[in-house]
């Protein structure tokens, strides 16, 4: 079962926080939604959660309107940034309201999970840690074996060891219950290890929608040494987005496969060069760099 966000668009009064945007999160991936602050990151999600109703456009859960749709929720679980409990409630309390509202709440896994990251069922949230809540939340989270896993800046507060052990449970239920993620990070080291494919979005639109592995593909960072410093038709064929020049070595970011790349620079007889993989921290940089952001971090001497 899939989430299709359709040319969906909300406002809050003046403000435009989602325009025009789509996206599909395919059955048993990990998709990554990107941004900078205040991109519209979290407002998608609630669209998507059935929390906020569009303004035009649809969000579909397996092929029905999602909005005022209990049926349909019962299969989807939103994790805000900030966890939700009762006043005053437990974990265990917590547990039992989740098994009222979510059919496939599994009391045995709640009991292993409870198990496995050491928390008291017993103690009261408001004496919990954040990360001990965002613990507890991933513990009621997964005890329903949601078929899709809507999450906003999830790993905030975790420790590595626990950081670990929760991407690991969330693999695995991917994997072997061919659940869907869609996670909502700033941490963009973290969701280059962790996604199957990304979104990048910016002033509530997507500017970008693809597999993670073909996006990393296409875009490339080029070290060149010259004993004379090429014509400008060298970047034109080189099809170079940006260059730096440090004395007689040329830095470029270009797009298109390392054999098109190389075919190029040894027609100018180089000195030296190296065509180096981009990471998903600076293909970001660069892609905000296109939309009013500073490109500067993206080129490391």
């Amino acid at each position: 079962m899939e989430v299709k966000a359709l040319d969906v668009t909300k406002q809050f009064d003046c403000y435009k926080a989602v325009d025009q945007a789509s996206l599909t999160v395919e059955k048993g991936t990990i998709h990554g939604l990107l941004g900078s602050n205040g991109a519209g990151k979290t407002t998608f999600l609630k669209l998507l959660a059935g929390i906020y109703r569009p303004d035009s456009g649809e969000i579909l859960y397996d092929g029905e309107v999602i909005y005022e749709n209990p049926a349909a929720k019962e299969h989807m679980i939103f994790m805000p940034d900030i966890p939700y409990f009762f006043n005053y409630s437990n974990l265990i309390e917590m547990a039992g309201f989740y098994k009222e509202t979510y059919p496939k709440f599994s009391t045995a896994r709640f009991k292993q999970l409870v198990k496995l990251l050491q928390l008291n069922p017993k103690q009261r949230f408001n004496r919990m840690s954040k990360g001990m809540k965002r613990q507890a939340a991933f513990i009621l989270s997964l005890s329903c074996y949601p078929d899709v896993l809507l999450l906003d800046e999830p790993f905030d507060g975790l420790d590595p060891v626990v950081r670990h052990t929760i991407k690991n449970l969330l693999i695995q239920d991917v994997s072997n219950h061919q659940m869907s993620i869609l996670v909502s990070s700033h941490n963009l080291r973290e969701m280059e290890d962790f996604c199957d494919s990304i979104s990048i979005m910016h002033e509530g639109a997507m500017l970008i929608n693809r597999e993670l592995d073909s996006l990393k593909r296409e875009h490339s960072k080029v070290q060149v040494a010259f004993e004379t410093l090429p014509t400008e038709l060298f970047y034109q064929e080189l099809k170079a987005l940006d260059r730096k020049i440090k004395g007689r070595v040329v830095t470029c970011i270009t797009q298109g496969s390392d054999m098109e790349i190389e075919k190029v620079i040894t027609r100018y007889n180089p000195l030296m060069y190296d065509i180096l993989p981009l990471t998903l921290e600076e293909i970001f940089t660069y892609e905000m760099g296109g939309h009013g952001y500073a490109i500067e971090n993206i080129i490391v001497e």
